[in-house]
């Protein structure tokens, strides 16, 4: 069982910055895309980016250019640095994965952003 603990979220004026870190319990090697969703209240989670084991990366058409997703494998974390944030980004932003071997997949806890205007 995979375990990702998300951390970095929290409370930050509109045009601020924040980077959330995701941070899995074995190596990433092992695991599939990495993505980073988002929940906002009263919304379906949506997918705002991606990150292949080649390292290939993809956001959403709503955080591009604002939003940046990366890895360090040797710290088999994911990172989403989010810059020029607005108060539509708010939300409960989300890691997931899936194991290679298994395809199980895998969700973190969770971590709060909210933006203020």
């Amino acid at each position: 069982q995979v375990q990702l603990v998300e951390s970095g979220g929290g409370l930050v004026q509109a045009g601020g910055s924040l980077r959330l870190s995701c941070a899995a319990s074995e190596s990433i090697f092992s695991l599939n895309t990495m993505n980073w969703y988002r929940q906002a209240p009263g919304k379906q989670r949506e997918l705002v980016a991606s990150i292949t084991r080649g390292g290939r990366a993809n956001v959403a058409d709503s955080v591009k250019g604002r939003f940046t997703i990366s890895r360090d494998n040797a710290k088999n974390s994911v990172y989403l640095q989010m810059n020029s944030l607005k108060p539509e980004d708010t939300g409960v932003y989300y890691c997931n994965t899936q194991s290679v071997l298994t395809l199980a997949e895998f969700w973190g806890q969770g971590t709060q952003v909210t933006v203020s205007s």
